[in-house]
């Protein structure tokens, strides 16, 4: 097997640690005859670092530009660590930016052509000079804890190199591991509880077609309790990326997924599953980047589920899809906060509860939306979404299907249901929203559906578009028919 990244031990002591143990900083070895980008080479501290590629529109979506090739590369560090990185191909990085700004990354030009970047704490981002073409995502782990042994019987051990693995099953109590520099061809079937799916590997799904593969999704949790994935990466996903369905004590941290290959590549769809926890996850989709379901009423509610400082990128559809095939009582005790929207195109948290479900609960805190070029809009597009007419609106052609919203929320029928009738909205807040760039998508509409089918209480606090503060006159906060209980403060 060769390797074309080291492990790097760096021989300094902690400041705070009295035994003078090595700081390390680990990089992924790469298996001999996996491609690696044609666009960017990076090292570290001398050593080459092997950067691996993810693919964008495969057949049928040709047709979609959404930058084409990008890349990634993924390290272990406890201490600060210096990327030394080159553009391959001689474009021009007069735009070079380090995404999510949030991080405040610099990138410090070297004489040599080539640019730095220094990072000193786990974190996610995209190196890009022209938006979405052909970008450079970096992910910085902190080191492994625990990790386990592949002598245990308990545990499915995959080492580095590549592996045609296909359909992995897990049950009560297996844990998953993907060694850094594995590569896994494969699907996750997870049935019981205390399951874990861990490591730095790359569990891969390039190789099946569209709505193809080993398993129903990429990782599928079906009516399991007490599950963790973390830390993996998840490249190319043929359908849904990660599923709970009917589960119960889930938690998913510090995965990524570098998706974007096919439609229908949902990154984290917890369906009729409780007590999910979702946190420091980078999500690339081209669809949804995380749909809360109600696939089944049978499976119970789809309930108190908490999404924190994650970064997502979506391509093609929503950040959140919030309603869509919702055959559950109730869609409740929601939190996202702490996001990083770093690319996104249209309708960016759509919330429509249908087949008279009740959706009550849900809090956006702390959203910070980046604009960029594949979503300006034009003068006259800025000013229809100002005055749009709320009243003679069909609501799911006129806006959910065009015009480029932060924010949507109706009670709603679509050709998603069975029960062709709209559910309900109940007690929603958004709040320390923050939208910058150039000027794009940038309202919040809600209402009702009709007298039966309301929406009711709806906060608005702190919302800021591109440095202004929005206030209950502000143009792009629209309020349609049957809703009441609405404060913007």
């Amino acid at each position: 097997m060769k390797y074309s990244a080291l492990t790097v031990l760096a021989a300094l002591a902690f400041a705070c640690c009295a035994s003078q143990a090595l700081a390390k900083i680990n990089l992924w070895p790469v298996p001999e005859g996996e491609p690696v980008s044609q666009f960017w080479s990076v090292e570290v501290d001398g050593q080459n670092a092997g950067v691996l590629t993810a693919r964008t529109a495969d057949p049928p979506f040709k047709k979609y530009d959404y930058g084409g090739e990008y890349a990634f590369l993924s390290v272990d560090a406890d201490e600060p660590v210096t990327f030394k990185i080159k553009e391959k191909t001689g474009a021009n990085l007069d735009s070079l930016i380090v995404r999510p700004q949030s991080l405040g990354i610099k990138p410090v030009m070297n004489d040599d052509g080539t640019f730095s970047i220094t990072v000193d704490k786990p974190c996610q981002f995209s190196v890009e000079y022209d938006g979405r073409v052909h970008p450079l995502l970096i992910f910085v782990n902190a080191p492994e804890e625990n990790v386990p042994s592949k002598d245990d019987a308990d545990v499915v051990y995959y080492g580095p190199g590549v592996h045609r693995a296909d359909k992995i099953e897990l049950h009560d109590g297996q844990t998953l591991y993907l060694a850094p520099g594995a590569i896994v061809q494969g699907g996750i079937y997870v049935s019981g509880k205390d399951v874990a799916i861990r490591g730095r590997g790359v569990l891969d799904s390039t190789p099946w077609e569209w709505r193809k593969g080993p398993t129903g999704h990429v990782v599928e949790i079906y009516k399991s309790q007490n599950v963790l994935v973390e830390g993996i990466i998840i490249r190319g996903a043929s359908r849904w990326t990660v599923v709970p369905v009917a589960s119960d004590d889930v938690t998913i941290r510090n995965i990524k997924l570098c998706g974007g290959r096919v439609q229908n590549d949902d990154g984290i769809n917890p369906c009729n599953s409780r007590r999910v926890h979702v946190s420091n996850c980078f999500i690339r989709t081209d669809d949804d980047c995380m749909a809360l379901k109600g696939l089944d009423e049978s499976y119970g509610n789809c309930e108190d589920v908490t999404v924190e400082n994650c970064v997502f990128w979506c391509d093609r559809a929503r950040i959140v899809l919030m309603g869509h095939e919702s055959r559950a009582p109730y869609m409740r005790r929601v939190v996202f906060k702490n996001i990083d929207v770093i690319h996104s195109q249209t309708r960016n948290f759509l919330l429509e509860p249908g087949e008279l479900m009740r959706m009550e609960d849900v809090t956006f805190d702390g959203i910070r939306f980046e604009t960029g070029k594949e979503n300006a809009l034009s003068p006259e597009a800025l000013e229809k979404m100002k005055n749009i007419d709320t009243s003679a609106l069909r609501f799911d052609i006129d806006v959910a299907n065009k015009d480029n919203w932060l924010f949507v929320g109706r009670p709603t029928v679509n050709q998603y249901m069975k029960t062709q009738e709209p559910g309900y909205i109940k007690n929603i807040t958004i709040r320390n929203i923050t939208v910058t760039g150039p000027a794009s998508y940038c309202g919040i509409l809600f209402s009702g559906a009709d007298e039966e089918h309301t929406t009711e209480g709806l906060t608005v606090e702190n919302f800021s578009l591109f440095g202004e503060k929005q206030t209950q006159d502000s143009p792009l906060i629209h309020i349609g028919d049957f809703i009441s209980g609405v404060e913007v403060k």
